[in-house]
């Protein structure tokens, strides 16, 4: 006991201060993976391209008090100009870390499903959005930029087949 007592306060006997870095900050996005049956019955995903020249998925902060779908479902139509979007369900949350501002961000992103039958898709481009373009799996699996994007795509065109395989009827 006396020996904690003087470390504790003797210079020389101090802990360091921990060397790890400062505990990143919380950020929560929605993004929406949007698909679209062509009249070939060949299921095209939409991809935009951001303002890091990058492709990837629509995708936004929430407001306050904002479910994710409705978020996700906001910024699709922000960033895109599609409505009438039809919600098919979750597909997972993804999660990441950078630096912005000499921070360190831990940002998750709740990505959902969404299918649009009709309307052009419009790049906001006030958004540092530059293109919009409609890929069957392969060709958007190839153009998207980051791997974990890539994984939602897969689980989306998963969940796609399910649907097609509820919607037609059994022969």
């Amino acid at each position: 006991m006396v020996l904690s007592l003087f470390a504790s306060s003797h210079p020389y006997y101090r802990v360091p201060r921990s060397t790890r870095p400062p505990r990143a900050e919380r950020e929560t996005s929605a993004g929406g993976v949007v698909f679209r049956r062509g009249s070939d019955g060949v299921v095209r995903f939409l991809l935009i391209r951001d303002s890091y020249a990058n492709w990837g998925f629509p995708k936004g902060h929430l407001e306050p008090r904002e479910p994710p779908a409705d978020a996700a479902c906001r910024e699709v139509t922000e960033e895109t100009g599609l409505s009438d979007l039809v919600l098919h369900g979750p597909i997972s949350v993804i999660d990441w870390y950078f630096r912005f501002r000499g921070k360190t961000i831990h940002k998750y992103c709740h990505f959902f499903l969404f299918e649009s039958r009709h309307g052009e898709a419009i790049p906001q481009q006030d958004e540092g959005i530059s293109a919009c373009a409609w890929h069957p799996l392969p060709g958007a699996e190839a153009a998207i930029a980051y791997e974990n994007a890539r994984g939602v795509l897969r689980q989306a065109a998963a969940m796609t087949q399910a649907l097609t395989a509820v919607e037609e009827p059994p022969r």
